[in-house]
């Protein structure tokens, strides 16, 4: 009779482990992913570490089928590089246009690149990072009419320099939710 329960036991225990397998192996839907880095002069002192960190962080986040684009903040903002990722290649050319780019001046346009990757969420989900290089390129923004874009973020202190988690859109889907939990 023992044996007949520890059969049923392990039969159930392999049933279980089976009957979850398919949660640990699923592919997640495709997210955008929006990379905007300080492209003022402040960079070049921290770069080597920003390059550094970012290129793994890319490793970690990015999975076939995201959209990156990245941003140079820098007295105006601009794409430099954008794309899907569905090879090696196109993080090779993510992580390369991160590499070549150099700063100067002294105010970045983080409000430009905030609003362009805001219109640009088509997925229902979007990470987006802000690197910033110094309390100077960040203070204008802070100060300006646009500083509600980073009212839902996370701050990650370097030395150096910041890297800024942003909820963009996130308000919506925060009152939305609300509005459900509370009916």
């Amino acid at each position: 009779m023992k044996n007949k329960q520890f059969n049923a036991l392990i039969l159930a225990a392999v049933f279980v482990i089976v009957s979850f397998q398919p949660l640990f192996g699923a592919e997640r839907a495709p997210i955008n992913v929006n990379l905007i880095i300080d492209g003022t002069e402040y960079l070049t002192n921290a770069k080597g570490d920003i390059t550094s960190w970012l290129t793994g962080r890319l490793d970690q986040i990015l999975a076939d089928g995201d959209r990156l684009t990245i941003w140079s903040a820098g007295r105006e903002s601009k794409v430099i590089y954008s794309g899907t990722m569905s090879a090696q290649t196109d993080r090779d050319a993510a992580k390369k246009s991160i590499l070549e780019l150099s700063g100067s001046g002294t105010s970045a346009n983080f409000s430009g690149a905030l609003r362009e990757a805001a219109n640009l969420q088509s997925s229902t989900y979007s990470y987006t990072l802000l690197i910033s290089t110094s309390a100077a390129s960040l203070s204008g923004f802070l100060s300006g009419s646009q500083s509600n874009l980073l009212r839902f973020s996370r701050v990650e202190e370097f030395s150096g320099w910041r890297a800024i988690v942003v909820g963009l859109n996130i308000d919506t889907r925060v009152r939305r939710a609300a509005a459900a939990f509370f009916q």
